[in-house]
């Protein structure tokens, strides 16, 4: 009989239900759930097969499950995260892991000293073209990287109304934790935490007390520069879109949540299926094909991820809690700089410049 792993979603609000949703028709996943509002409790309760608590601490104790999904207000993960792993339980974390990237690195340090599985959910580390990105960037492909620009933009704030949890600073951060974190978690990915922050610029569209709109320049140790720009406020996008483009002495690099493309100004020894000149891969013909599926393959990986690896069935993938911190803290760097106008961190040793190749359409 295959081993099924005892596991609750705590918070079942948006993005909750759907780890539920997923967590549920996982084969090897006993659910549960948590939540705190009374009549969400009570509906689910009279339509699901599945128990569900009122209190946090009463399932850890009395429910003790093996791995929690934690899916509330961001301000509520630091205190749930630690709970759960003070008591040996693997955790799955939403995104943005904590408001404070210290507490983040401090629970990174607790999960390894327990030995405890952990993840956080940046799911476009799942999309098959940001992989193939990744693929292309650690095989240099492109070249040295001089310039990225890293772009998030959809229609969450289109009119000023009463404030929710999401954009509320102090609950869930603005569009610069909630938002801009999923394209400086690909940068973080890319290039590890930036050596230095500028320029960076939080505006205020519909919101009031928090950003709705991040702009900011990234420094990083290998010499990249990248420009950030995100803004949650855009319904010319009927959905979030997620793009990073990347310019590099031997090309062009791009991908989307839907496609990779690259262009190669001279073909890469053993970078197979890739010539010069431009060069397309689908994320239908890279993401890996879910055996189990619902809502999305990235989705469905993620989360498939996490309960195989909490069983020892397979090495843990995605973001975990130390890449979070990373993140945590590039939001840290990004927020300081844009309320005190002087730069965070220190420049990169600038990096030698090689002789271009006079040819083509770097040369002239």
């Amino acid at each position: 009989m295959t081993e099924r792993l005892k596991i609750a979603v705590v918070g079942l609000g948006k993005m909750g239900l759907s780890h539920f949703s997923l967590v549920g028709a996982h084969p090897q996943a006993e659910t549960m759930a948590c939540d705190a509002a009374g009549f969400m409790v009570d509906v689910l309760s009279k339509n699901v097969p599945h128990t569900i608590w009122k209190d946090y601490d009463k399932l850890l104790s009395e429910g003790a499950p093996q791995a929690v999904v934690i899916a509330t207000p961001s301000r509520l993960h630091a205190p749930m995260v630690r709970a759960a792993l003070e008591k040996g339980v693997h955790v799955f974390c939403e995104k943005p892991f904590c408001l404070d990237w210290r507490e983040a690195e401090e629970l990174a340090a607790l999960a390894d000293e327990k030995g405890l599985i952990n993840q956080v959910g940046y799911h476009y580390r799942h999309v098959g073209a940001f992989q193939e990105m990744k693929r292309l960037v650690d095989a240099g492909a492109i070249g040295r990287i001089t310039h990225v620009m890293a772009e998030a933009y959809g229609p969450v704030v289109l009119r000023p109304k009463k404030q929710s949890w999401r954009t509320t600073k102090s609950e869930g951060g603005g569009c610069l934790y909630d938002y801009a974190a999923h394209p400086l978690n690909l940068l973080n990915w890319f290039f590890g935490t930036p050596a230095e922050v500028t320029g960076s610029v939080l505006n205020s569209i519909f919101s009031e007390g928090t950003d709705d709109e991040v702009f900011s320049t990234l420094r990083f140790e290998g010499g990249q520069t990248a420009q950030m720009s995100v803004n949650w406020s855009d319904e010319s996008h009927r959905k979030m879109s997620t793009k990073i483009s990347m310019i590099g002495t031997n090309g062009r690099l791009y991908a989307d949540r839907q496609e990779c493309q690259v262009y190669l100004r001279e073909e890469i020894p053993g970078l197979d299926g890739y010539g010069t000149g431009w060069n397309v891969k689908y994320t239908t013909e890279l993401t890996q094909e879910s055996w189990f599926y619902l809502r999305g393959e990235e989705y469905s990986n993620q989360m498939d991820a996490f309960i195989r690896s909490c069983l020892g069935e397979t090495a843990p993938l995605g973001t975990d809690f130390r890449d979070a911190a990373a993140t945590d803290r590039s939001i840290a760097m990004i927020l300081q700089n844009a309320e005190t106008g002087q730069a965070v961190g220190e420049a990169p040793a600038p990096v030698t410049p090689q002789p271009a190749k006079r040819r083509g359409w770097f040369g002239r």
